[in-house]
């Protein structure tokens, strides 16, 4: 006998979710001089490399960028392994990089999940001229930091209140996932099951 659910149609997926073909996790400047000043520091780092493990084993294209490396060292050891070289910039925004999000306007994707630092500078600097840009943003509050916490509350009011979509690092793996009963889910699984810092 056929259950209910075999017998229909799935709703239509919701624009207002993100898909893994056409998302990309975009890491800014998370970078050795700076990340301990961040507060939180250690979580901030946790869920932004769990993001990436988690965006690795779905297919999301993941990119990253530095801030003036020179001055503020390079990204953080167990980030650096799993992003690659990166492109560094002197301009906050990560729109000093164009060559980034023309790489994936050629994948299709049209959605970027935002994690990194600071808060209130390279990260809001991102995500408003991605969202001038025609981007869908959505950004990974337990993923980005400032130095201070009224900077960060500022900057996610700031985000949302000009189109960005707030989201949590958990909520993300499992949106990127879509279902349960699959290898993949199991890993998911398991990065949402992490002892965190």
């Amino acid at each position: 006998m056929l259950s209910l659910m075999d017998s229909q149609e799935p709703l239509i997926r919701s624009p207002e979710l993100m898909s893994p073909r056409a998302t990309a996790l975009l890491c800014v400047d998370i970078q050795e001089k700076l990340l301990p000043a961040i507060c939180d520091h250690r979580r901030v780092a946790w869920n932004a490399r769990r993001l990436i493990d988690g965006a690795k084993i779905l297919g999301v294209e993941v990119v990253g960028t530095e801030q003036y490396p020179k001055g503020l060292g390079p990204t953080v050891g167990e980030l650096a392994e799993r992003l690659g070289p990166l492109p560094d910039k002197l301009t906050f925004s990560c729109g000093g990089c164009p060559a980034v999000f023309a790489r994936l306007r050629e994948k299709n994707v049209h959605s970027i999940l935002v994690c990194g630092i600071e808060a209130h500078v390279c990260v809001q600097q991102t995500v408003l001229d991605l969202l001038a840009d025609g981007w869908r943003v959505f950004v990974a509050v337990d993923a980005i930091g400032s130095r201070f916490e009224v900077d960060q509350r500022v900057a996610l009011r700031r985000m949302e209140s000009a189109g960005a979509t707030l989201t949590t690092t958990e909520a993300a793996l499992f949106e990127w996932c879509e279902r349960a009963g699959t290898p993949e889910f199991k890993q998911i699984s398991r990065l949402a099951r992490e002892e965190g810092p």
